[in-house]
């Protein structure tokens, strides 16, 4: 990833987004870029009643974007008042991921951050076949807010598979976060463990094939550290047998992790066509953060 020089807000002005504008200051101050804000007014519930009650005046949909747009420039001021960070304010209609997605790629962003329990746009993320098709075709990196941000990131957890995609991650999360450290993580299981053990191969080659699987993936963590440049001296490097899932949510909370940071898509073909089974594991479960890299 390039270094950040725009961030987009998508807020839904629910409070959990408003934790995710902070956020999102915080980074723009650390790293230098420019901020937005950007929100998607709800018109639907108004059409609705439109349709029910005649006497609904035409004017309605207006005054909802009005609203709208104040609640936009008070949520900019405080920003400015509490991180020193100026943004800019843009109020939109319609349907709701098409209408982030154009304005990301009008304003040419470079991370999209939003709230993880806000009113609407995680639900988009997580639910339907649409989304994820939708999910599947941007281009930004997405920073999913899901603590009140008290300070720029401390540390950072990057779990990898040593697919193109690990790459990639930790180059965005060192744009996202420079000054953080860094947990390297990598779970591995057993191929096809049960049947071998089904069919009567010793525990003691399983546990051989461990060590040995442990000790190549170490390697691998190094070199990976090397290529992007981590100091070893702020670099942890973690190699678990197990579910990756399981591994990855115990991680963050033993490592003391403010910030996840990984791939929306696996190594698997399947995973490679929707959101990734373990990344959406990651979002509904993690405490802190999670930085979704493309």
């Amino acid at each position: 990833m390039n270094p950040v020089k725009r961030l987009l807000v998508a807020t839904d002005l629910s409070a959990p987004a408003r934790h995710a504008a902070d956020r999102a200051a915080l980074v723009a101050r650390e790293v230098g870029a420019r901020l937005d804000l950007f929100h998607v007014a709800n018109v639907t519930a108004m059409e609705k009643l439109r349709l029910l009650v005649a006497e609904v005046p035409a004017e309605i949909e207006q005054r909802v974007l009005d609203a709208a747009r104040e609640e936009m420039r008070e949520l900019a001021a405080n920003l400015l008042k509490h991180h020193g960070v100026a943004a800019g304010v843009q109020v939109a209609s319609g349907p709701l991921l098409p209408e982030i997605i154009g304005h990301a790629d009008t304003i040419s962003a470079d991370l999209l951050v939003l709230g993880a329990r806000g009113s609407s746009f995680m639900r988009h993320l997580l639910i339907g076949s649409t989304a994820e098709r939708m999910v599947r075709k941007t281009r930004w990196p997405m920073l999913i807010a899901k603590q009140p941000p008290h300070e720029p990131y401390r540390t950072l957890l990057v779990p990898v598979d040593f697919s193109p995609f690990s790459l990639r991650a930790l180059r965005n999360a060192q744009a996202v976060a420079p000054g953080a450290d860094v947990v390297l993580l990598h779970a591995f299981e057993v191929p096809f463990e049960s049947k071998l053990r089904f069919a009567g191969i010793e525990d003691e080659l399983l546990a051989r094939y461990r060590i040995a699987a442990r000790q190549e993936a170490l390697g691998k963590l190094r070199e990976l550290r090397d290529e992007v440049g981590l100091p070893p001296e702020r670099t942890r490097l973690i190699v678990l047998h197990g579910d990756a899932s399981r591994n990855i949510i115990e991680q963050e909370q033993e490592q003391d992790c403010d910030l996840i940071v990984m791939g929306k898509h696996g190594e698997s073909v399947l995973e490679d066509l929707l959101l990734g089974s373990v990344t959406k594991h990651v979002l509904a479960e993690s405490q802190g953060d999670v930085l979704v890299s493309v």
